[in-house]
């Protein structure tokens, strides 16, 4: 069985249209899921975390609902999304990162500006 058999149309056409520039590398996903692609097209999986009062703050700005706000701390609190994280790829490649201020923000800016320029200087040298 392959590997998009049991996902929806909708899933299977993202998937379908954005494939052979994934294969290539060099690209950034910004997802909310981590177990929609493939192992094979993903070098780094970065986890953005933050405080549960700082997401709540953040999302009530937002205007979002009750529900939609109590889902988004459980999932916090329950580290939904890392876990999700670890178990779709390898541990050496999923990294959590604060993001809880505007110092963490940047200094994460930092971090995966560098980790491009890293991946970007070994391609050069594993294509040579």
């Amino acid at each position: 069985m392959s590997f998009r058999a049991g996902l929806s149309m909708k899933t299977r056409l993202l998937l379908d249209s954005v494939e052979d520039e994934a294969k290539g590398g060099g690209c950034i996903i910004d997802w909310h899921a981590c177990d929609l692609f493939p192992r094979s097209w993903i070098d780094l999986v970065v986890v953005l975390r933050t405080d549960s009062t700082f997401l709540y703050d953040r999302l009530v700005s937002r205007g979002y609902s009750e529900k939609k706000l109590q889902e988004n701390i459980d999932s916090e609190i329950m580290e939904v999304l890392l876990e999700e994280a670890r178990n779709s790829y390898d541990a050496e490649i999923v990294i959590e990162l604060r993001s809880d201020n505007a110092e963490d923000i940047d200094g994460n800016v930092e971090r995966m500006e560098a980790w491009i320029k890293d991946w970007k200087a070994n391609v050069s040298t594993d294509a040579a």
